[in-house]
């Protein structure tokens, strides 16, 4: 007997709500359907990214792949008329820092459609407890402890 629109049932004295069970199986099949359907055209296009930075001064220009791994480093000629290396080294790690932010923009770009709203910042930062915690506060009637 149904008194509700919350089909419930007892288990270890917890009320599952099986309507929100299978609404939320639902979701997670249609977001592993999703990450399947288009997971080699994502892989394809994680693999080229790609993000060219030049310094303020043009004077650096590197380039970094989609794990901000550096694959490229050029300097201009008239760099050598500037003999600083602290200088060089800073503007070295600054032109680095911005292509990496920029390589990441692009990974999450092509990741969000994939992963949902609540987990991205999780998944991006490799944060598997995050990701646990929110897949188990999603579960309907969890106590929250």
């Amino acid at each position: 007997m149904v008194k509700s629109s919350r089909a419930g049932a007892r288990r270890g004295g917890h009320a599952v709500d099986v309507q929100a069970l299978r609404a939320r199986a639902d979701e997670l099949m249609a977001q592993f359907e999703r990450m399947r359907s288009g997971v080699g055209d994502l892989q394809q296009q994680l693999k080229a990214v790609e993000a060219t930075v030049t310094s303020d001064d043009g004077l650096v220009t590197v380039t970094v792949g989609p794990r901000g791994q550096v694959t490229k480093v050029e300097f201009d000629p008239r760099i050598y008329r500037r003999p600083n290396s602290k200088e060089l080294s800073a503007t070295v790690t600054e032109t680095i820092r911005r292509a990496t932010a920029k390589a990441m923009a692009d990974v999450e770009r092509l990741l969000r459609p994939y992963v949902p709203d609540s987990q991205f910042q999780a998944y991006i930062d490799h944060d598997l407890d995050g990701i646990f915690r929110q897949l188990d506060s999603d579960l309907p009637g969890e106590d929250k402890r």
